[in-house]
């Protein structure tokens, strides 16, 4: 059977496709942003004084990382709706998405904070050093700066999960192209543009991160350490 690739009637639908792109970069940047603060939450309270508290966070991590990214979007959609809170397939995914790199970051940063050889936070307590100093100067800059490389997969991981999104119609890229596909019977075509530009948002992404690194990691540069 011939079969021949024909872009015209996919690209047509072009300002479709970026605001579809556009949708899932914002997606990707707010659970960054918000999993990111979540998960170094986290992390300190499972390394922290409170038995009670590292325990609910233990259990946290543990609830998402052992349970499908698509069933947590599905109870927070759903769910939330069912007690009389609707919400928008946008912000429902946000949510689900939040909560789920949350727990993946918590492990990540609480690995970097365990690599900090305990002469430093002896030294800090010499000095007299407050709990949250020690933790905001000698604990979390060189233990972000360590597992920085892991985060940066696991953000860029995120992006590329968001197309489960598709699943509530949240209208990011991969649901855009499942409508395309439908009107313009092109599925190939369609999903080899959906693709190239998921790769060109993970390049995209890369490229941004390894700024971030420039600018909050000083020292590494220096030394010209690879992030």
């Amino acid at each position: 059977m011939h079969y021949s690739l024909d872009f015209s009637a996919p690209l047509a639908y072009w300002p479709d496709l970026l605001a579809g792109a556009w949708t899932t970069l914002a997606l990707s940047l707010s659970a960054t942003v918000f999993g990111f603060l979540l998960g170094v939450f986290c992390a300190l309270t499972k390394t922290g004084r409170s038995v009670w508290l590292a325990r609910v966070a233990s259990g946290y991590v543990e609830l998402i990382r052992n349970t499908p990214l698509l069933v947590q979007i599905f109870i927070v959609y759903f769910g939330v709706s069912s007690l009389g809170l609707p919400v928008g397939a946008f912000t429902a995914a946000t949510i689900a998405l939040v909560i789920n790199v949350g727990a993946y970051t918590s492990e990540i940063v609480r690995a970097g904070i365990d690599s900090i050889p305990r002469g430093q936070l002896e030294a800090a307590e010499c000095i007299a050093l407050s709990r949250w100093q020690t933790l905001r100067h000698v604990v979390l800059p060189p233990a972000i700066e360590r597992v920085y490389p892991a985060l940066t997969s696991q953000y860029v991981l995120l992006m590329l999960a968001s197309s489960i999104c598709s699943q509530i119609s949240a209208e990011e890229l991969t649901a855009v192209a499942n409508r395309i596909q439908s009107d313009t019977f092109r599925s190939v075509e369609t999903y080899l543009i959906v693709a190239v530009a998921y790769l060109l948002m993970s390049l995209v992404m890369r490229a941004v991160f390894w700024l971030v690194a420039q600018l909050a990691f000083p020292r590494r540069r220096r030394l010209g350490t690879p992030l």
